[in-house]
């Protein structure tokens, strides 16, 4: 059996790159082709209502300007942190439990989870997750 040349496996190479190019043109112009038919399908009437501005169904009153505490987003920014770290505890139950690897992973493990530890100590010890 002959071996393929190399004109033969670019081709192969570009072909596999020419697909997921024809697929984000596609999805490109999928985009393009709905927001422009909502452009021109929907009704522009603009009144003075609809230019005021609009808040979760209340007027505004007061200013623009209005102060919001930091430890809501303290609260937040912690809770993605430890949402997305949990997220790596799934694959690490799933490589686990292959052959030959229990040790290694394990120990790797509870080196992650040391260090998320030793994160959260350090937050309660700076008093961020004390709500008062």
């Amino acid at each position: 059996m002959p071996e393929p040349t190399v004109t033969q496996l670019s081709a192969g190479y570009f072909h596999s790159y020419s697909v997921v190019g024809l697929l984000a043109i596609v999805g490109v112009l999928f985009v393009a082709v709905a927001f422009g038919a909502g452009r021109l399908l929907r009704p522009v009437v603009p009144t003075p209502e609809k230019l005021l501005t609009y808040e979760c169904g209340v007027d505004p009153v007061g200013e623009g300007w209005a102060h919001t505490q930091v430890r809501y987003y303290v609260y937040a920014f912690l809770y993605v942190i430890f949402a997305v770290d949990s997220i790596f505890l799934f694959p690490w139950a799933t490589v686990f439990a292959a052959p030959g690897y229990g040790a290694a992973t394990l120990v790797e493990m509870f080196i992650f989870l040391g260090f998320l530890a030793v994160g959260l100590l350090y937050a309660w010890k700076k008093g961020v997750l004390e709500w008062t």
